[in-house]
């Protein structure tokens, strides 16, 4: 699954000429592109896609997004760490057909 997940940026760099951003999701920081908002100023609350902010939006808006992602259990999964996300996709149940052509 890839969500678009509500954060708070805490702060703003600039690394060589990109804006970019940590973003705080519930107690989960990340570092994130800003330069397809470049409106958002630390304290916004801004929708991030892969990595990417895509949208500023109001806190009430973020803060219930966020709390129905914790409900759905879905938040922890969309932010796991790297070596989590590999852990999970070296637990799950291998295809050895994973272009989709073997009959099913």
């Amino acid at each position: 699954m890839c969500l678009a997940i509500p954060g708070k940026v805490e702060a703003i760099s600039t690394d060589g000429a990109i804006r970019m951003g940590r973003v705080n999701f519930g107690g989960v920081v990340k570092s994130v592109c800003l330069e397809y908002v470049p409106e958002i100023e630390v304290g916004d609350y801004t929708i991030v896609h892969v990595g990417f902010a895509i949208a500023r939006i109001d806190e009430e808006s973020a803060q219930k997004t966020l709390e129905d992602f914790r409900q759905l259990g879905v938040l922890d999964e969309e932010l796991a760490g790297e070596e989590e996300a590999f852990r999970r996709a070296a637990s799950a149940p291998q295809s050895s057909c994973p272009d989709g052509s073997c009959p099913r």
